[in-house]
């Protein structure tokens, strides 16, 4: 007992019952040694270093075999139980089995009834005693299983609690096995330690506690309990939980096999999928290979770690080494990468024991699963991450084709310096990674651009990028595919997926075939009202091109505006200087001050551009009536009668955004004696505090102010004006059965004709007088993709023109092509079709090109071809053939006398067109489509100096022409004369510039300018289509054909809109102003006097050259100041309004259309059938018209059935052919000849 008391006295001691326990063992040692001193020095070989501060064993007799006993026993007493339990459950099954079969026999047999009966009752006793503990233990068995299950929260959460503390109870190894007792020794695998005083015990001993109740309810809910118990997670419990309680009860602590808990990193995996973190089978493989790896690692590294510091018990453990857990587990890489440095190495007999059969398995598991790591690891997506979203900043999503060429051009439109504070974010969201150039791209713009690798058809990958709180989201086209219909579907595929997940976002997509935009709206989520717009390439690229017939340039100039395009300086005097002072202007938007409250329009444009130097073109209306169903609409120039309301948005052409700022900050009572504009700013007036603020955003723009044509907006400009409704005798002289308008009345219309009664063959078009019309040469075959023609078509046939100004529209190609064509045109009046190919010479010519307006050359077979270069060989194949040809200009020269040019068929002596009050209603404009003005009539003599014929222009160069390009480089080969360089971008060429190239690419910059300013693309789509409006899309997309419609006052108000036109300097009430005069003096007396508005000038490319030159290209000057100096050859873009008497004189007969172009000609165009009536004031002009018809119809002895082109007489007529006189011959071919400043007088007639 005085040893025992001694044995308690040490510092430090735990509790008595502990103490004595010790003390008895230490006396028990004690005697031992004393009676057997020959054991000592073998027990001396067993001690464990002591502790003072700790009761442990005074002869450090080590307890390891207690440990690993606790562990041994449970695992093979459990498994014996389970094995026996079974045995007995097999024995008593085969028993009962037995005895059922003993009683079916007696019952086959029928002997003692009774006996069966009673003896079935304890039995039918007991299967219900039987049935109702099965039913208890099945219900506690399914209630472990759903505390464990992952498919349940409760269960989730349990499963990674488990493996979080099993995580936990490893670090602790990690703590305990790094431990130093003293700088040179390390704390022994087995040690005395406090349990009330150790920490980490402690917490150990917890976590141990948590993985004995969790291991409970596993065996519970295991169906067999047999594998459940040889589970490796049921070894490990086995191996690290029973040392846990005697290392409580021994009062000492032995490492042992605890870093078995590293095999639970096995199951990270499962884990991280239950979390729904983990989702691809890729990152699932990949977090496999490296768990079982890293698990297998540490494992092995911890049997080592125990073996080398323990010793062999076979040696007395003599032959141990001191290693720390990290030494092993270097020694186990080195091992498994046989490298084997020989610094660290096995010295017991265990341990190079196990690293024999580790370096095999080992050698396996490092040479199979490390590449394949590295390569999960290679090839897993570089730009996976998601976006993280900036506050304060907003973020855009782009998506569809990305590609250096689509997004570098994107990105420099978008980010343009121009654009005021972009303060913009943008996420490309694309499939395939970027190559390295598309990557470099992105890290130039890094502050500003974010790649992340995904498709948006993906949930997972819209939520990457936050769809959600993107402010838009932009998808590109692929302008160049084989299959314009599939890129379309695959675009509409993704509006339909970013909707589904996000139905209020706004999205702007391109479209390449305007058919396709039907399809938009389908989606129940698509709304115009909220920002959502599709941009038709097909429908805005031929737009354009349409636009060019009947201006020339106009596509550049339009392009130009929408584009942002940077100041380029040149001090030389050349066409370029003047050109790029004009591409340097974009198109704004601003709200105008109250101080122009009040006003008419043209009075505060020519206030805005003479005292702001900024130009107005449209304005944001706001109609008075309830009844109306858009209450804002956008008008173009719309003339006296409207008058500028308070919070009006002004549609500006400036420089940058700086200075339409003018606009809105400009007060009359501290501006009104400024000259310099630059000093317009913010001034200190009350009234600006009360003005509405101008700098929404665009999405609060469209939203609060609904400034968009929405589907159920009517197209009705203007209706309930009375102003801009026809009059009531115009009214009355209409026929109302008589359908010459579609049904919103925007375009002329005509029943449907069939293809074949507009065929002409060769030999028909020779003899066709056609001139000033436009010749449209389209390469396509069966299989080529359709361009959408009807686009072309639309804006020529603008019901804003009167009928006879219509141009007649000759095709020139496949005939298989435009049959399938054919469906979207038959509804259109003065169209034919010439099968052929442009690529022939005499097809050309018998459709006069050279008599043309416009040739416009396309190519639906342009994304067939590999190589980009070699896309449009065919459109400048045709372009280059044109030029090349050589007419006949010997047959005559233009008539000119005291009264003027007079065409053959035109009498001056009728009463029609005679001067009436010294005026004459005469064409000044030049575009062919004879929108006519109130000009002053000519004095006697004097347009005599104006005519002048050239012998030159003889060549097929000086044909006014306009060429689609598919690839932008190409159009260095169209202009063989030019210096452009190949590498010159190509608004900067000469082509470009002249209005004669076209290319598809430019539409690029819509995408942004629509972003920031959504009003700006329905701008553009009415100055562009000609009239066409959401509800006449929704239209095509129920019926994909025009319908008709009786003339109603509201749909011929429709018809009162502006339109393009080109104003001709070199005569006119004008003339005074082209020799030296001012632009800013022209803009105001044609605002003032007609309400037009010049918005450009198309001049003559060397104008500025002092010398005589026979070059006729011309190019486009944007939006020129006021002080610009004009020139005789100058022609003027501007807006007009429509002239509502401008065919009321008399019926239409001949339906002319002349044209008068510096480089052209001017010609009567007849291509119908007049009528017979007789009219006795105008004998001379019918028989000359009966002698031009006889030319057009020369066939000999045959008989043909023409359909007649006026919407009242559309039905067959048989004419008798004769054959053409020589007199009419050479009357006929006076029209060839061509005069560069020839006036442009037509032929006064009604409209039918």
């Amino acid at each position: 007992m005085a040893n025992g008391s001694g044995g308690g006295s040490y510092p430090g001691g735990s509790g008595g019952g502990i103490r004595m326990s010790n003390n008895i063992n230490a006396n028990n040692l004690n005697t031992d040694s004393s009676s057997s001193p020959v054991n000592v020095p073998k027990m001396d070989a067993l001690i464990i270093p002591v502790t003072m501060e700790v009761p442990c064993d005074s002869r450090g007799q080590r307890m390891w075999w207690a440990f690993l006993a606790s562990s041994m026993v449970t695992f093979f007493g459990g498994l014996f139980i389970i094995l026996l339990w079974r045995t007995l459950k097999y024995l008593w099954t085969v028993c009962c089995h037995c005895g059922v079969k003993n009683k079916e026999a007696q019952k086959i047999n029928g002997g003692g009834d009774t006996q069966a009966d009673g003896a079935c009752k304890p039995t039918d006793e007991k299967e219900e005693n039987v049935a109702a503990e099965v039913g208890w233990m099945t219900s506690v068995k399914d209630w472990a299983g759903v505390m464990i299950s992952a498919q349940t929260l409760t269960g989730r959460v349990l499963v990674v609690l488990v493996f979080a503390l099993s995580i936990g109870a490893l670090v602790i190894y990690f703590i305990d096995s790094s431990k130093s007792r003293t700088a040179d020794s390390l704390i022994p695998i087995e040690s005395c330690q406090n349990f009330y005083k150790d920490f980490t015990l402690q917490i150990d001993m917890a976590f141990n506690v948590f993985f004995l109740l969790y291991f409970g309810l596993r065996f519970i809910a295991a169906n067999d309990k047999l594998w459940f118990w040889l589970e490796v997670n049921s070894v490990v419990d086995f191996f690290t939980v029973p040392p846990v309680f005697v290392s409580v009860y021994l009062n000492r602590s032995w490492l042992g096999l605890r870093f078995l808990r590293a095999l639970r990193l096995i199951q990270f995996s499962e884990i991280l999928q239950f979390l729904n973190i983990l989702k691809t089978s890729n990152s699932i493989k990949l977090v496999n290979l490296c768990s079982i790896f890293i698990s297998t690692w540490l494992t092995a590294a911890g049997f080592i770690h125990l073996v080398e510091n323990s010793g062999d018990p076979w040696e007395n453990f003599q032959n141990n080494q001191q290693l720390t857990y990290w030494e092993c587990v270097y020694l186990l890489m080195v091992t498994m990468s046989t490298v084997g440095y020989g610094d660290v190495y096995a010295k017991t007999t265990l341990g190079r024991l196990f690293m024999v059969f580790f370096i095999l398995g080992g050698l396996a598991m490092f040479a199979s699963y490390v590449p394949e790591i590295i390569e999960l690891i290679g090839n897993r997506k570089k730009y996976g991450g998601s976006y993280s979203a900036v506050s304060g900043r907003k973020h855009i999503v782009v998506c569809g084709h990305i590609t250096l060429e689509s997004v570098s051009n994107f990105l420099k439109d978008f980010l343009h310096k121009d654009r005021d504070d972009v303060n913009v974010e943008i996420v490309f969201l694309h499939n395939i990674s970027p190559n390295l150039e598309l990557e470099a791209l992105f890290k130039r713009h890094f502050t500003q651009v974010e790649f992340y690798q995904g498709s948006v058809l993906n949930p997972h990958d819209l939520a990457r990028v936050k769809i959600e709180s993107a402010d838009a989201c932009l998808i590109l086209a692929n302008k160049y595919c084989a299959d314009p219909d599939a890129e379309d579907a695959s675009n509409i595929m993704r509006v339909i997926s970013i909707k589904n997940y996000h139905p209020k976002i706004r999205i702007i997509t391109q479209m390449l075939q305007y058919h396709n935009k039907a399809h938009l709206l389908n989606i129940p989520s698509w709304n115009w009202k909220e920002g959502d717009d599709a941009i038709c390439l097909a429908e805005l690229k031929l737009g354009f091109i349409a636009q060019s017939c009947l201006a020339p340039g106009l596509s550049t100039m339009l392009a130009n505006l929408f584009s942002m395009r940077s100041f380029i300086k040149i001090e030389e005097d050349t066409w370029q200087k003047y050109y790029l002072e004009g591409v340097a202007n974009e198109m704004y938007t601003e709200y105008l001050s109250s101080a122009f409250v009040g006003l008419s329009f043209p009075a505060v444009c020519e206030l805005v551009f003479a005292k702001l130097k900024l130009l107005m073109i449209a304005i944001e209306y706001k109609s008075e009536k309830r009844e109306s169903r858009s209450r804002k609409r956008i008008l173009i120039n719309p003339g006296n009668h409207v008058k500028i309301q308070e919070g009006t948005l002004g549609f500006f052409i400036a420089s940058d955004a700086k200075e339409v700022k003018r606009a809105f900050f400009y007060c009359k009572a501290c501006h009104d004696d400024i000259t310099d504009p630059k000093r317009i700013k913010k001034c200190g007036c009350k009234r600006l505090e009360d003005e509405q603020p101008s700098t929404l955003s665009p999405k609060k723009k469209q939203r609060n102010g609904g400034m968009r044509n929405s589907p159920n907006s009517s197209p009705k400009l203007m209706r309930h004006d009375p102003l801009l409704i026809p009059g009531n005798e115009q009214i009355d002289n209409m026929d109302a059965n008589v359908k010459k308008y579609d049904s919103t009345g925007m375009f002329h219309w005509c029943p449907a004709k069939d293809i074949e009664k507009v065929i002409l063959t060769r030999s028909e078009a020779a003899m066709t007088v056609l001139s000033g019309h436009v010749v449209v040469c389209i390469f396509g075959d069966v299989k080529s993709a359709l361009i959408g023609l009807r686009n072309l078509v639309m804006p020529l046939r603008a019901s804003n023109f009167h009928y006879h100004e219509l141009k007649h529209i000759v095709f020139v190609g496949s005939l298989e092509y435009l049959r399938r064509e054919w469906e979207t045109l038959h509804n259109f009046p003065k169209v034919s079709i010439l099968p052929g190919t442009p690529l022939s010479r005499a097809d050309l010519r018998a459709v006069n090109i050279n008599l043309c307006d416009m040739c416009v050359i396309l190519s639906a077979n342009q994304n067939n071809i590999d190589d980009a270069s070699l896309q449009d060989k065919e459109c400048i194949l045709a372009s280059l053939n044109i030029k090349s040809m050589q007419f006949d200009d010997s047959i005559g020269v233009l008539q000119a006398n005291s009264q003027g040019f007079t065409p053959p068929g035109m009498d001056r002596s009728s009463p029609d067109n005679s001067p009436v009050h010294g005026l004459l209603r005469q064409p000044s404009i030049t575009t062919g489509a004879n929108i006519p003005i109130i000009t002053e009539l000519a004095k006697p003599g004097k347009l005599l100096p104006l005519v002048s014929i050239s012998q030159e222009k003889n060549s097929g160069t000086h044909i006014l022409m306009i060429t689609e390009l598919v690839n932008d480089s190409n159009v260095q080969f169209l202009d063989q004369d030019d210096d452009d360089d190949p590498d010159t971008e190509l608004y900067l060429t000469q082509p470009f510039a002249c209005g004669t190239a076209f290319a598809v690419s430019v539409l690029d910059s819509l995408m942004s300018a629509t972003y920031f300013n959504d009003n700006i693309l329905t701008l553009i789509r009415t100055l562009v289509t000609g009239g066409a409006t959401p509800e006449l899309e929704a239209l095509i997309a129920e019926e994909n054909a025009l319908r008709g419609g009786y003339s109603t006052p509201q749909t011929l108000a429709n018809r009162d809109r502006c339109r393009v036109a080109q104003l001709a300097l070199y005569d006119g009430p004008f003339a005074d102003l082209g020799d030296g005069g001012c632009y800013g003096d022209l803009f105001c007396k044609a605002l003032k006097t007609y309400n037009m508005l010049c918005f450009g000038i198309y001049r003559l490319r060397d104008a500025h050259l002092s010398t005589p030159s026979q070059c006729t290209k011309r190019y486009v000057i944007t939006n020129p100041p006021y002080e610009f100096e004009l020139v005789p050859t100058d022609l003027i873009f501007c807006l007009m309004q429509f002239d509502h008497n401008a065919g009321q004189s008399r019926a239409s007969l001949s339906h002319s259309s002349h044209s008068s172009y510096s480089s052209s000609k001017k010609s009567s165009s007849v291509h119908s059938i007049p009528s017979t009536a007789n009219r006795p004031n105008r004998t001379k002009t019918r028989d000359s018209r009966e002698k031009q018809n006889a030319t057009r119809m020369n066939r000999m002895g045959q008989e043909k059935k023409w359909f007649t082109d006026e919407p009242d007489n559309a039905y067959p007529r048989n004419i008798q052919i004769k054959p053409m006189s020589t007199h009419m011959a050479n009357q006929i071919n006076q029209y060839k000849s061509t005069s560069s400043l020839i006036p442009p007088i037509r032929e006064v007639e009604d409209e039918c």
